[in-house]
């Protein structure tokens, strides 16, 4: 993986620690879509970081 790659996931991992963050500290929801549903998360049993992996074509 080339180190602009690696930067990217890095930029994603800290941008999603930073937003569960934001969402606890408001007490709302996390939105997102999974399997063309929109799905409500609670901030609070949300995982606190995620790890991205670069996955081939």
């Amino acid at each position: 993986m080339s180190n602009e790659n690696t930067k990217i996931l890095k930029g994603l991992e800290d941008s999603y620690k930073k937003m569960v963050e934001f969402k606890k500290y408001k007490k709302s929801e996390i939105v997102e879509m999974r399997d063309g549903k929109i799905v409500h998360l609670d901030p609070f049993l949300a995982e606190p970081e995620v790890k991205y992996q670069k996955t081939e074509k």
